[in-house]
């Protein structure tokens, strides 16, 4: 049974560490591995480099959006692309386990479920409410 009073702050530190994890693995790409690097890795794996920068753009937007408790269901699931790329792309030959060499594919993975559960949970507590653009028009049509 799930209990209702205590539900919505576990969907609020889940959906917090989900956007401070986004937040952590942009700040790898930009400050340690800079972004020409980080372009340069992805050309390495077969990937384009382009997508490097479209990459880190969606870990910080998506990242600050989880935060913030911003269409949270809808970025959780427009970021699953981010790690399923990373694991078929870069982390799936190396094995499971997240310590060998290319590191394994079960952080990634759990990272997915974890976005999966995001999505299906919702807000929780604390969420910033932002209306889509003409929300509050009232229907002129009866």
């Amino acid at each position: 049974m799930i209990d209702t009073r205590t539900a919505p702050y576990a969907a609020f530190l889940l959906r917090i560490t989900l956007g401070a994890l986004f937040l952590a693995h942009a700040g790898l790409k930009l400050f340690v591995f800079n972004p020409a690097g980080t372009a340069q890795f992805f050309s390495s794996v077969g990937l384009p480099p382009a997508l490097a920068y479209f990459t880190m753009a969606a870990e910080i937007l998506g990242g600050v959006a989880l935060i913030l408790g911003v269409w949270t269901r809808i970025v959780a699931i427009a970021v699953i692309p981010i790690l399923l790329g990373a694991i078929f792309a870069v982390h799936g030959s190396a094995g499971f386990f997240f310590n060998n060499a290319q590191g394994g594919w079960e952080y990634p993975a759990f990272w997915t479920i974890a976005l999966i559960v995001q999505a299906l949970l919702g807000d929780g507590a604390f969420p910033l409410k932002i209306k889509p653009a003409g929300a509050d028009r009232t229907a002129m049509v009866r």
